[in-house]
Parts: C-alpha cells; structure tokens; sequence
C-alpha cells in the first residue's frame, strides 16, 4: 500500500487527504478479511502548492508532480521486486505516472492499462483547456506529452498504445478525441454501457489490455456517479451506478490478469461522512476477490 497524497495535478485542494481517508475507512482490515497481508510504506513526500511557484499554465507544477511521481515509482519498482502488488492510493490522477512509469521500469517493458473514469486523461500541454497535469497523465505515459514528462525514474511509453481501455467515460476534450482517434485504445463511454450493459464493456475491456508484461487497473472514483462518490474534485452526473462500479471489480478479480490497482481523486473535504472513502475500500476488496456469496 503506497499512500500518494499529492494534489498539485488538478485545481480543488483537499485531494491529499485521500491516502488518509482511504486508510481511515478500514482498507488494511478489510484486505486482512479477505486472507491479504498488507504492507504500509506510509504517504511518498510531495509539495503543497502554497509552498511552490506555478511557473507553466500550460503544466501547472509539473516539476512538483514529477518528483512525487519518481519517489512513487522507486516504491512501486520495489513491491514489484519484492512480488508484492503495489495498491497505490490517490492523491489526483497525475500520480498514475509514476504508477505506470515504476511498473514499466520493473517489469522491463510497456503493459496495458484498465482506465475506469469520467475522463479520457489524453490531454498534453498543447491541448489542455486547463492546464492540469492529472489530465495529461494518460497522454503522458503513452508518451504522447512531449519531452517535458521524460524522467530517469521510468521509460517512456511506458505503456502499449494498443493496450489502453477506457470505461465509464463521459467527457471528452477536443484534443483528447483527436488522440483517441490516432491510438488503438478501446473505449467504452457511459452511452456505450448503456446499450451493451456492464458485463460485456468490462470483459471485452479486459480482453484488449491482456498481454506480456503487466495489466494494471486505475481507478478514479469519479467513474461512479456523484450519487454514490459524491468526494471527487470533477463529479460528472450520469456514472457508473453502486453495483456496476463493484461488477466491474469483481470481474477484474475473475480475470485474474491485474498485478497493480490504484485508487484516485478521493477528496474527504467534499465527501459525505467519508462515503466515497468507504466505497473506495469496497470497490479495492472487489478487485481483491471479496464477494457475497
């Protein structure tokens, strides 16, 4: 368990507490229920924005963000080593390049990616409307970011373009169309799993990503409806309902195939009584192989 409490990749403060409320919810006991022995290695060091320049609008604290993210990847490289599975707690998105760049460090090679998320992430510093690292973080690992997301701490891409899967998406940039339409990503938008249901998007979602080297899930909590998860810095009504969010990690456990999980954009300052803190140690046991019968 690698707590990520970084903030510094998107607008809304409070996204650094998410580790915190993760933990607090009950994660390493409900992971001790399911037969899982768990190891903290506490929150990796990151900067708080008051503390540092913004010095590029184009990529508000890259440099920030970069160095959290290699801190993450030496961990992430040394679970790998170690034959843990790295369980990386957001923390903004921006903290899946150091996920992504530390598993594609240790296993030698690019994976494949399960991207559960309101949002495509496929941005880059010529595209965003924002200005946001934690949406050019997909775009980043793929290596489609430009020279300024290289580090000595990960290879790039660090991930096969033609092993990307997007589901539950519900938001697109113009930039991040242009993108998909260059790559050979699956993606699977909330309209799409309304016509072919959630069982199907997740399996054929699972089967495009399968591969050598590693299959990694990355799960932003804003992929659910803000009925549900109401603690996320970008809701977007129209997500994934309580059950299709937990089916979706069941059938991740089924395939067996995912060696890393993370868990993003958990903000206790906008939650309800931590209830998106909590569905976030529900959703992490799914994934895990908990089950109701």
């Amino acid at each position: 368990m690698i707590g990520a409490a970084l903030d510094l990749g998107q607008a809304r403060r409070g996204v650094d507490m998410g580790p915190s409320a993760i933990r607090y919810a009950g994660l390493e006991a409900r992971l001790a229920e399911l037969g899982r022995v768990c190891v903290d290695h506490g929150n990796v060091a990151a900067a708080v924005a008051e503390a540092v320049p913004e010095e590029n609008e184009r990529a508000r604290y890259l440099p920030e963000v970069k160095a959290t993210c290699e801190r993450i990847a030496a961990v992430v490289v040394n679970a790998v080593a170690a034959d843990h599975l790295p369980l990386v707690l957001g923390g903004d998105h921006s903290v899946a390049l150091g996920t992504l760049g530390g598993l594609a460090r240790a296993h030698g090679e690019p994976g494949g990616v399960l991207w559960l998320d309101a949002h495509a992430d496929l941005n880059t510093p010529d595209t965003t409307p924002s200005g946001n690292v934690h949406g050019m973080v997909l775009a980043a690992v793929l290596g489609l970011g430009g020279n300024a997301f290289e580090s000595e701490a990960w290879p790039l891409p660090a991930l096969d373009p033609t092993r990307v899967a997007l589901v539950g998406v519900r938001a697109l940039d113009e930039g991040e169309r242009q993108a998909l339409r260059r790559i050979g990503a699956r993606i699977f938008t909330m309209s799409h799993i309304d016509r072919i249901g959630m069982e199907r998007a997740v399996r054929e979602a699972l089967e495009h990503i399968a591969g050598p080297g590693f299959v990694h899930v990355s799960l932003d909590m804003d992929v659910v409806d803000p009925d549900v998860a109401p603690g996320v810095g970008t809701p977007l009504r129209g997500g994934l309902s309580y059950r299709e969010a937990h089916l979706a990690l069941e059938l991740v456990s089924e395939s067996g195939q995912a060696g890393s999980l993370e868990i993003v954009e958990v903000n206790p300052i906008l939650d309800r009584e931590n209830a998106t803190g909590s569905l976030a140690v529900e959703l992490v046991a799914s994934a895990l192989g908990a089950r109701i019968l």
